[in-house]
């Protein structure tokens, strides 16, 4: 059974830092690429960072500089290292796996609340 399990989210206060890191199980990790999306009330899921198999990352232009993302292969888990935070990254962030390789399996967290205090 596949589990994808979030954990580091909380309340912290704006300029203040949070590292969230996401454990997978039942996936063989090396062959996925991992990424962070964050969904706030009332708007739609957004994609945050991604890292590829290979290590390539990208970043929303809104969290590029504050954000990044990183994995340990050797752990099965993905990290997102969040700096700087503003209010307005308030939101559930959730892990999400895709496996690079046919037929594609993805695969959701539970997600984990993060509130930044102005």
């Amino acid at each position: 059974q596949v589990q994808l399990v979030e954990s580091g989210g909380g309340l912290v206060q704006a300029g203040g830092s949070l590292r969230l890191s996401c454990a997978a199980s039942g996936i063989i990790f090396s062959i996925n690429s991992m990424d962070w999306y964050r969904q706030a009330p009332g708007k739609q899921r957004e994609l945050v960072a991604a890292i590829t198999s290979g290590g390539s990352t990208d970043y929303a232009d809104s969290v590029k500089g504050r954000f990044t993302i990183s994995r340990d292969n050797a752990k099965n888990t993905v990290y997102l290292q969040m700096n700087s935070l503003k209010p307005e990254d308030t939101a559930v962030y959730y892990c999400y796996a895709r496996r690079d390789s046919w037929p594609y399996p993805t695969h959701w967290g539970q997600g984990t609340q993060v509130t930044v205090s102005s």
